[in-house]
């Protein structure tokens, strides 16, 4: 989407929908690159609703308040509605394992001195962890490589490793935890299962403790069909896009509230 087009064309679209005592209108274009807050922070947009009153080649214009309004890139949206269609809006939001939004929150337990217990919420400015669901290891090359996943850029620059596996359905995660003397033999490997359109079965990273680099294997029915070696640790997340990431992720989800049925993309 040419999206310094959209903005020359903004005021000629939304003629007519803008109160006549109004002076000025907001819009915020989604197009499949992340926001930024004042702060320099990624952020994820919640979902919205309102109603279609503009659609051209390249953008579909939903009114969202009284004089705001959000475009949306008709490439990437899931439905394209009708004008005049209300319509709820899902753009593309990065999300843990359990599915929660990855800026909720993390809730702890604490106790008091007299041992009554309390829960802590803690947010941090800037932060949508997506932590493994995988418990603390004792071999060190094993938790050097789930900081690694969990705190490197994937190659888009607003994703983390971990939300790249999020996207691709990771589940039924299983790891190797070797002792110091085993590490040779039994390398430390975080395993998992994807769903994508690029690919779908087992994945496993394992840290090659000879080379000091990662290997990443595809596994389909049990079978090896793919591997890559030496692989260094800033080379994971772009090892893994190649692999496994279909970039469906930036689809726009737009569902149809009211309004003649929409033609799905």
């Amino acid at each position: 989407m040419d999206t310094q087009a959209i903005r020359a064309q903004m005021r000629t679209l939304v003629v007519g929908h803008v109160p006549s005592n109004v002076r000025s209108f907001k819009f915020n274009i989604f197009d499949g690159e992340p926001k930024v807050s004042t702060l320099g922070f990624h952020i994820d947009p919640k979902p919205f609703e309102g109603r279609v009153i503009a659609t051209t080649d390249e953008a579909i214009v939903v009114k969202t308040g009284r004089a705001e309004f959000a475009v949306l890139d008709r490439s990437l949206v899931t439905e394209v509605p009708d004008e005049g269609a209300r319509v709820q809006v899902e753009p593309y939001v990065r999300r843990r394992f359990d599915g929660q939004r990855a800026e909720t929150p993390e809730e702890h337990t604490e106790f008091t001195a007299d041992g009554k217990p309390y829960t802590v919420q803690r947010f941090v400015l800037g932060s949508a962890p997506a932590k493994l669901p995988i418990p603390v290891p004792r071999c060190p090359e094993l938790q050097a490589l789930i900081q690694q996943m969990e705190e490197l850029p994937a190659p888009d620059g607003y994703r983390r490793i971990t939300h790249l596996l999020v996207d691709a359905g990771a589940r039924d995660f299983t790891w190797v935890d070797p002792l110091p003397k085993d590490i040779i033999a039994t390398p430390p490997t975080i395993a998992f299962t994807v769903a994508t359109a690029k690919f779908q079965g087992r994945v496993a990273v394992q840290y090659k403790r000879g080379l000091d680099l990662y290997a990443v294997e595809l596994h389909c029915d049990g079978e090896l069909v793919e591997r890559v070696d030496e692989v260094f640790f800033d080379a994971l997340g772009e090892t893994l896009e190649r692999l496994i990431d279909d970039g469906s992720w930036r689809r726009i989800r737009v569902h149809c509230l009211s309004g003649r049925k929409s033609v799905r993309h």
